[in-house]
């Protein structure tokens, strides 16, 4: 692969790789993108192997919270990519190859009780290894700024709702009630965007990733991000039976869910609800800040997500009310399987 004439971050990965791998003749293709800084690159040896490399500029990203998560999950006996090479001055890593299919690029009605099934048991063995003290907190300023970005940039910037004092009114309890949801339920190792797109089809299954921003916090959070993907949709009797699942093994492994399922799903539901509203901010800011736009056109998945939540609880009327001046603007279309 030829960089490109103005990419010089291409061409100091591309030196970095000669000094890491002496003598081994290699190509170098684009593997993926993500919503961050982050790049990866799919090097393919003569004799087949593959590994990747990862450019994180480092005025921008931090890999050594890359390096020190991954070595947290291997220990956890779960599949991460383990890092072969690192230059954290540079921001450049070299990984092993976790495969080229995501569960998101397989998933569907006849293998999603499987796929989720592995999913689930990953993440219980994940969270059974948790101990505080090791990842940063998953703490009321954070989940506040997480929240902010809903009217910030969704609201405002996107839909072009003025955030007034009325509004920030109407808001602010919900905000706060999410918040302290959250707070109260007992804290595990999150990985903060567990989805069957940062999964791997791959030997053992599956392969983790995207794990970087991984916080010690809610134990209901992983599994909402599961079942209530950016990407994919399902049928709430779906995603019941495999709440309900996750809920027997994580009480038979001690796990600190609440002994009361009903309460359990609750918390589940509100924590969802929070990631759900952040999300939405992230995806207006990848398109009006980055330059990202794809991600936008799941918005209507996820205030298909908000209606769902909100209807289903008391004190949520005004967030309801909220979602249908929204959709008066610009409908969408969510599919499911």
């Amino acid at each position: 692969m030829a960089p490109d004439s103005d990419d010089t971050r291409l061409t100091e990965l591309q030196q970095w790789l000669a000094i890491c791998l002496p003598g081994r003749e290699f190509t170098l293709a684009s593997a993926s993108a993500d919503a961050s800084f982050r790049r990866y690159f799919r090097l393919t040896f003569t004799d087949g192997q593959t590994l990747i490399a990862m450019d994180a500029p480092p005025a921008h990203e931090d890999c050594s919270a890359f390096v020190k998560i991954a070595g947290l999950i291997g220990a956890a006996g779960l599949n991460a990519p383990r890092v072969l090479h690192c230059d954290l001055t540079q921001g450049f890593l070299l990984l092993s190859d976790l495969g080229r299919q995501t569960f998101l690029n397989v998933l569907n009605g006849d293998n999603a009780d499987a796929l989720y099934g592995v999913a689930v048991d990953a993440l219980l063995r994940w969270q059974s290894a948790s101990r505080p003290g090791v990842l940063p907190a998953y703490d009321e300023a954070l989940l506040r700024r997480e929240l902010d970005l809903f009217p910030q940039w969704y609201l405002a910037t996107h839909r072009g709702i003025a955030v007034d004092a009325s509004l920030h009114g109407q808001l602010e309890p919900i905000f706060k009630r999410l918040i302290d949801s959250a707070l109260a339920q007992p804290c595990v190792w999150v990985h903060r965007d567990y989805m069957p797109r940062n999964l791997m089809v791959s030997d053992p299954d599956p392969g983790i990733l995207d794990f970087q921003d991984a916080v010690h916090g809610p134990i209901t959070y992983d599994l909402a991000s599961l079942l209530r993907d950016a990407f994919i949709s399902w049928p709430e009797e779906r995603q019941l039976d495999w709440t309900i699942r996750y809920w027997q093994r994580a009480r038979a492994l001690s796990l600190p869910v609440d002994e009361d399922f009903g309460e359990f799903y609750r918390s589940l539901e509100w924590m969802g609800l929070q990631r759900h509203l952040k999300v939405l901010g992230i995806f207006a800011r990848l398109n009006y800040r980055d330059g990202k736009p794809n991600y936008l056109r799941d918005e209507s998945r996820f205030l298909g997500y908000v209606r769902s939540v909100a209807a289903r609880y008391a004190g949520f009327g005004d967030l309801m009310r909220l979602c249908d001046r929204i959709e008066a603007r610009a409908p969408g279309v969510a599919y499911t399987f």
